[in-house]
């Protein structure tokens, strides 16, 4: 009875941290710029995993869209706004958006996805009081699949990109970097950047193009046109399983390229990802707690 009445303390002092309207925009990342004081960042690996936001009472896609978690996997988490990302481990990307978008979860799916936190939308204070916050919380909650994501300083520019070439190395995306000292507000936003050795976009699927040889049977290519107007095929990064069901006409993509052309086309487009969110973004949200 006493660690319960702990718990009810925390969440009633927590709870008025949190935006009391109804609408909630995400957060979102710009690129990554030179020369920034380190000792003002927080520094984090970027998840290849499918972002979720928890209002208190269910979890949701970026779109507002909900997402059918199992009851259990959610039953503990407070009654206050989360964001974080679904995730099964590196590299598992397509395993973690299958589970989590079927309308009946499986357990045994369930079972292997943890909730990495990194955001308390509409929370008070500076995200270095939000680290702390988060780090209550899954204290609080005490199940091993609600997990702060690992917030750490870097002195140097040298050991940031030391450690974005270990993330690489070993699977990974790259880094996230949030101002230490930034309050929490949504939309794309300065205070929050994104670090890879690649760039990456986002572009709306207008054909899918049949393919040659070994892929007669199946999608050679995707048609693709990005928000600038520009036109361009798209055959690499798809595995055997999205060349038989390939992403709609009208679907956006996620793909990574070097570079671009003097006329304006990205080098080396390769696909990563449909788009978890629906072809138009939504940023209102249900209820708050």
């Amino acid at each position: 009875m006493f660690f319960r009445g702990l718990n009810i303390l925390f969440w009633v002092l927590v709870s008025p941290l949190y935006a009391s309207d109804s609408t909630l925009e995400p957060v979102l990342a710009k690129v990554y710029r030179q020369n920034l004081d380190l000792r003002q960042w927080w520094v984090s690996e970027k998840l290849d995993g499918v972002r979720a936001i928890w209002d208190g009472k269910q979890l949701y896609f970026r779109s507002g869209r909900p997402i059918q978690s199992p009851k259990w996997f959610t039953q503990q988490f407070p009654k206050a706004w989360m964001d974080g990302e679904l995730w099964m481990g590196r590299g598992t990307f397509e395993k973690t958006s299958a589970a989590v978008r079927r309308n009946n979860p499986q357990d045994e799916e369930w079972q292997m996805i943890r909730y990495q936190l990194f955001e308390l939308p509409g929370a008070s204070g500076s995200f270095t009081r939000r680290v702390e916050q988060m780090q209550r919380i899954a204290e609080q909650v005490d199940v091993p699949w609600l997990q702060p994501v690992l917030q750490q300083r870097m002195p140097t520019t040298g050991s940031l990109f030391v450690w974005l070439d270990q993330v690489v190395a070993e699977g990974g995306e790259g880094l996230m970097l949030h101002r230490a000292e930034s309050l929490y507000h949504g939309g794309r936003s300065s205070d929050l950047l994104k670090l890879k050795s690649w760039q990456d976009a986002e572009a709306r699927v207008i054909a899918i193009l049949s393919g040659k040889g070994k892929y007669s049977e199946m999608m050679g290519s995707l048609l693709v046109e990005d928000m600038n107007g520009y036109q361009f095929r798209i055959g690499s990064g798809f595995s055997d399983l999205l060349r038989r069901s390939p992403p709609a006409v009208g679907s956006v993509i996620t793909y990574k390229f070097t570079g671009t052309t003097d006329k304006g086309l990205p080098r080396f487009a390769s696909f990563l990802r449909l788009r978890e969110h629906d072809n138009t973004p939504l940023t209102v949200y249900p209820t708050n707690p």
